[in-house]
């Protein structure tokens, strides 16, 4: 029998046959959670004129050189700049004009005495302390200038992104389509929530899953619903994935070799170019992979946990990379501390549920917990992290380094 495949191969031989889908121009009202196709450009300077930071006067730094408690400089007041209602200045020798945060500076004037600083007086005001030029002032371009980069393609645009692309004067972005994501949950014994159960039976839940995770990596979830253990309800999902024209089709359960497990010869018959088959995870061995034509395959394991870490693992980075992210498939682990002893893994990468134990300036403390079955969601449910062994780790002791995937990355 042929050595397991690494889990690294395994996602690099994935990720190799993916190629971004289409650009397509979205308004910027609608940009948020998707990814950019290309660079975005400032179309204005930011701020476009330089501005107070604060409330006070706007006045000659020569005029309030020698300013103190003790000595304060009087001016005189002569016009008003407000957000949105400027005044152009100039401000000559003497003269100050009441500025408030975001107003144009006006001409003339080179510093901003602090509101805290002033006493007003009639029409004058006395400053009682000097300011160096350039004092509580953001000049012209401070964030950014017309024509510079703000955003590179592949960057996927959360609230802060989108309100850069909008300060720079983007009306609409070009970002990429949606992946297509068919789910399709496989076996007799699986009905959907609510539906009554035989006494042989359970309820439909890795679809949930996987469709959650694939939305939140930026595609559009295609529900396949069910297929009974029959090559017609298998061959006329798979019929409607490609219909839906789905960039990528996630089979779950039913991927290995018992009397049951159809999905494999299913999509073989249907032209399946088998990539590879099992791999060396746990949990996650039986995992899939292959083309049907344009469409994208992989096969997930029918039990709960071990589809959710396949999905973390394999799906989403797949989604990212449709996405045309360049980092994709980048590392995503962090270092932690194990928590208790561990004896020795075998062959396959383990990835144990664990919960975190975190305090500032210290690495997170990691207790895999006691139970590690594939089909326990509850575990998983409480899981702040899974634990990564490698494969053929020596036993291990409470203290010793280890690495963590943060199950709030992606899920």
């Amino acid at each position: 029998m042929s050595a397991l495949l690494p889990v690294s191969e395994a996602l690099a031989r994935i990720l190799a046959g993916a190629s971004p889908v289409e650009a397509e121009t979205v308004a910027i009202t609608e940009a948020a959670g998707r990814t950019l196709a290309e660079d975005v450009r400032a179309l204005r300077t930011q701020p476009p004129f330089s501005t107070s930071a604060m409330d006070g006067y706007a006045v000659r730094a020569a005029d309030v050189a020698g300013a103190s408690p003790e000595a304060p400089v009087r001016l005189i007041v002569t016009a008003t700049s407000a957000a949105g209602h400027g005044a152009r200045g100039p401000v000559g020798p003497g003269e100050a004009i009441r500025i408030f945060t975001g107003a144009p500076l006006p001409s003339g004037a080179d510093t901003v005495v602090i509101q805290e600083d002033t006493e007003r007086d009639g029409d004058a005001v006395l400053a009682r302390a000097g300011n160096p030029p350039g004092r509580h002032i953001r000049g012209s371009g401070l964030d950014f200038r017309e024509g510079d980069r703000l955003l590179q393609a592949g960057e996927r645009l959360d609230g802060w992104r989108v309100a850069l692309a909008a300060a720079g004067g983007n009306p609409s972005l070009r970002v990429r389509r949606r992946p297509r994501v068919a789910v399709l949950a496989t076996g007799d014994e699986l009905v959907r929530p609510g539906e009554p159960a035989e006494w042989d039976q359970i309820v439909a839940s890795n679809g949930l899953a996987l469709a959650a995770m694939a939305e939140g990596a930026g595609a559009e979830a295609i529900d396949l619903g069910i297929a009974g253990d029959s090559f017609a309800d298998l061959e006329a999902a798979i019929t409607r994935a490609r219909d839906e024209r789905a960039d990528l089709l996630v089979t779950l359960g039913g991927a290995s070799v018992g009397d049951h497990d159809l999905v494999q010869s299913a999509l073989t018959r249907q032209g399946l170019d088998l990539g590879f088959w099992r791999i060396a995870l746990r949990p996650g061995k039986p995992l899939m992979h292959g083309r049907l034509g344009p469409m994208a395959v992989l096969g997930l394991p029918g039990n709960p946990v071990s589809s959710v870490v396949c999905g973390l693992l394999f799906v989403q980075p797949l989604i990212r990379a449709l996405l045309g992210d360049p980092e994709a498939g980048a590392d995503r682990s962090e270092p932690g501390l194990l928590g208790r002893d561990l004896p020795a893994n075998d062959g396959r990468q383990d990835y144990m549920r664990a919960a975190l134990d975190t305090a500032p300036d210290r690495l997170p403390v990691v207790h895999p917990a006691e139970r590690q079955d594939s089909s326990m969601l509850s575990v998983l449910a409480r899981s702040e992290a899974l634990l990564i062994r490698a494969p053929h780790a020596p036993a291990a002791l409470a203290g010793d380094p280890c690495r963590i995937l943060r199950l709030d990355r992606g899920l």
